[in-house]
């Protein structure tokens, strides 16, 4: 590194750290993460799909940092995703240490920082200065980013064990409630019926927007065009580029599959099947590896049977959900109502948002439970999702699953959860509690 472009890089360097601390933190929806944000000697790597607001929930934790106590200094922020960083590598980041030392006051000397690093990815060699920056005893360490060169998640496995990652999602619907500057009730179960009905007119609302930050509040064709972008940069940017993929229409056939076809069984000998029938020439390896493109960038959800055998794991279908219900409506050209769908979609996603691991379950008898959750605690938990299950053929079939589920699980809990209050069923039995799917969300 020459010493003009040192000089260069260290004023830039010096110019975001000064714009960090002096400028005031943006105004934001809090998010609701459950579970450990950090771990000590680790990093926080916040991963999830593009535009979820990973940046924003940086400031999030920086503002909370400094409601606590910490002055601005010690919170700094540095976004790398600036051109005038380009000539930027790892060696050169001891100059970000360097000016932040010089601008601190006499008083803030050896106190813990704080760093929080967005796109830091684009810097070759990072890993070695964060690992370093947490070898000091001194600092913690939040970084996040979305690029070709490096997957959200795998921030996480760059640095070898010194990463503690915290996923983020689209706003579930206590976020989306906030958002919109709504009161959240402490006890759904003792609103009024008149409150009820303005929450429930809400939550299904929710289910067909969906919970990306950019599209709250905007009018329907806006929101169509803005999610189609959202799925076509995650395309290009994290499977195309990221992975050299060269066939591109057995990609964007299969995200057409994926995402049309929410909650829905997904057999890769099928999907060869229709798409040779088409004349599109594709390999089933070639599926296998889109689709763990697909998931790692978190466009898609796949969720497995549950099996004690690995090879009947691996012969049987997986479930295929959206990371968004409000995806269902853009990609669905049956025209059908999706509530079902999107009310599924959104429990799964809720469920990986409390960092739940999650199978679905075919009973004995051939039936099938949508989800088995196990909690971070070590329960478990089956979980039957029917939009309406007034009717009584369809009331008996869900909790009859839930029956022979619980049989071949017996330490597992046993739910049922509606869309809406009137949804639910007349009676149920012992042993399975049935409420709205957001009086669960809420609670």
């Amino acid at each position: 590194m020459t010493p003009g472009t040192s000089e260069r890089l260290r004023r830039v360097l010096a110019g975001k750290l000064a714009e960090s601390t002096a400028a005031p933190l943006p105004a934001f929806t809090p998010r609701v993460v459950p579970g450990r944000l950090e771990v000590p000697e680790r990093a926080t790597a916040v991963v999830g799909m593009r535009r979820v607001g990973k940046t924003t929930f940086l400031h999030q934790v920086r503002s909370e940092r400094v409601r606590g106590g910490m002055p601005p200094e010690q919170v700094p922020y540095v976004n790398f995703e600036d051109e005038r960083l380009a000539d930027l590598a790892g060696d050169h980041l001891d100059l970000l240490l360097q000016e932040h030392g010089r601008h601190l006051p006499d008083s803030a000397a050896g106190r813990r920082v704080a760093w929080f690093f967005d796109e830091i990815q684009v810097v070759p060699g990072w890993e070695r200065f964060v690992r370093r920056l947490l070898d000091t005893g001194r600092a913690d360490v939040f970084v996040t980013g979305s690029s070709a060169a490096l997957l959200s998640r795998e921030i996480a496995t760059a640095l070898r064990g010194r990463a503690w990652e915290v996923p983020l999602f689209p706003f579930g619907f206590e976020e989306a409630l906030r958002h919109q500057g709504a009161e959240v009730p402490t006890d759904v179960a003792l609103l009024p019926d008149p409150s009820r009905l303005r929450l429930e007119r809400k939550f299904l609302e929710w289910l067909s927007v969906g919970g990306f930050p950019e599209v709250q509040g905007v009018d329907e064709g806006t929101r169509r065009q803005i999610l189609t972008d959202h799925v076509d940069v995650a395309m290009l940017r994290d499977v195309i580029e990221r992975h050299r993929v060269s066939n591109v229409v057995g990609l964007r056939w299969l995200v057409r599959q994926l995402l049309g076809n929410a909650a829905g069984l997904f057999s890769v000998e099928k999907f060869h099947a229709a798409l040779k029938s088409q004349g599109i020439a594709i390999s089933r390896d070639t599926v296998h590896e889109l689709l763990a493109h697909l998931e790692d960038c978190f466009l898609v959800r796949l969720v497995w049977m549950e099996s004690r055998s690995e090879r009947q794991r691996m012969v049987n279908p997986r479930k295929a959900y959206p990371v968004d219900p409000g995806l269902i409506p853009v990609f669905d050209r049956t025209g059908r109502a999706n509530l079902g769908h999107a009310l599924e979609s959104a429990v799964l996603v809720e469920l990986h948002r409390r960092r739940c691991d999650v199978t679905y379950v075919r009973t004995p008898e051939g039936h099938e439970v949508d989800f088995l959750a196990r909690w971070p605690d070590g329960s478990s938990e089956l979980i039957q999702v029917s939009a309406d299950a007034r009717d009584p053929g369809t009331a008996n079939r869900e909790l009859r699953a839930l029956a022979e589920a619980v049989a071949v699980h017996p330490d597992a809990g046993a739910r049922l959860l509606t869309a809406t209050q009137d949804g639910l069923p007349a009676e149920v039995p012992d042993g399975i509690t049935a409420e709205p799917a957001y009086e669960w969300m809420l609670a």
